[in-house]
């Protein structure tokens, strides 16, 4: 439903899309990962109509977001980073004006779904105003599912909204996109984890990593990593885990260690436990130490050196 291909903006010299492509299908939830000024807001906005590309295309349910911009609008329900609402407006007065702008076809009852969908339906006569910051983002989130769309862009979602808000959005955004194509931009890395099927990671406009996050655990993880926790305090401890044969490299984690060793290494395991418990030491913990997706994206941004322009001066997205 989402097919971008060598997607490029430029600002005069400066880059903020460099030739960027990836594909969302239909009941897809996909995580759009990048620090803050890696290029999402840019992409999303080239994809909802808001500014053209500079070089590439870009097509939402078959349609060019360039030379189709009207098909492409009737499609795509867009929630900005900053949802612009009018605040003297009551809810469903809000919502009944943007469904006719839009040509919603039975708009009253439509009204009543979506409400009842954002849990809005309490709150229907209250002013915009009064909504705390969670409701407004409900209510902005009605809004661009109010034509019933069959791709949703996401910009930022869940931010400035607390723990409490952002599952119940969390949870919503998952029951929608079981029948569309959603994109979500965040730089959180735990909600890309939690809701996400696959995850778009992007830094200084260039996608860095696709793949779903199990995957890219998989996949980029260097060597096997082993938490061990020792139950005593002693000064040759880390030295004594890092004579096993095998082990790489040995550091402090939590209250224990973090125990590196080389893939062709095999599992260490049993000579670390053995080493331990040869010393009369009571062994409290020894597992494999996960891969995070932050870690991942931590790693893969590093590896991206920024580029140098013609200037001399080094360029971000």
């Amino acid at each position: 439903m989402i097919d971008v291909d060598r997607l490029t903006k430029r600002y005069g010299r400066f880059i903020a899309l460099d030739s960027i492509s990836f594909r969302a299908d239909s009941g897809e939830i996909v995580g759009f990962l990048g620090p803050n000024g890696a290029g999402k807001t840019t992409t999303m906005r080239v994809l909802t109509g808001y500014m053209p590309p500079t070089e590439g295309t870009a097509r939402i349910a078959g349609f060019d977001v360039l030379t189709d911009s009207l098909a492409v609008r009737e499609r795509v329900g867009y929630l900005p980073e900053t949802v612009r609402l009018y605040r003297e407006m009551t809810v469903r007065g809000y919502l009944k004006f943007m469904g006719q702008l839009r040509g919603v076809d039975r708009l009253g009852a439509r009204l009543d779904e979506v409400l009842d969908l954002v849990g809005l339906r309490e709150r229907a006569r209250r002013l915009v105003s009064s909504l705390s910051k969670g409701m407004q983002q409900r209510l902005g989130l009605a809004q661009a599912i109010l034509h019933d769309p069959p791709v949703l862009i996401l910009d930022e979602p869940t931010i400035g909204l607390d723990p409490h808000q952002v599952q119940e959005l969390r949870a919503l955004i998952r029951e929608l996109g079981r029948t569309r194509t959603v994109l979500l931009s965040t730089h959180i890395l735990t909600e890309a984890e939690q809701i996400c099927d696959r995850v778009i990671i992007i830094d200084r406009g260039r996608i860095v990593a696709e793949d779903t996050p199990a995957n890219l655990r998989e996949g980029l993880a260097r060597s096997s990593r082993l938490y061990v926790r020792v139950g005593v305090a002693r000064d040759d401890v880390a030295g004594l885990l890092a004579s096993v044969p095998g082990v790489t490299g040995v550091g402090p984690a939590a209250d224990g260690f973090l125990l590196t060793s080389a893939p062709q290494a095999g599992d260490v395991r049993p000579a670390v436990a053995s080493a331990i418990v040869g010393q009369g030491w009571p062994l409290l913990e020894l597992r494999p130490w996960a891969t995070t997706l932050e870690e991942i994206f931590l790693e893969l941004t590093a590896r991206l050196d920024a580029p140098v322009s013609d200037d001399g001066e080094a360029r971000h997205a």
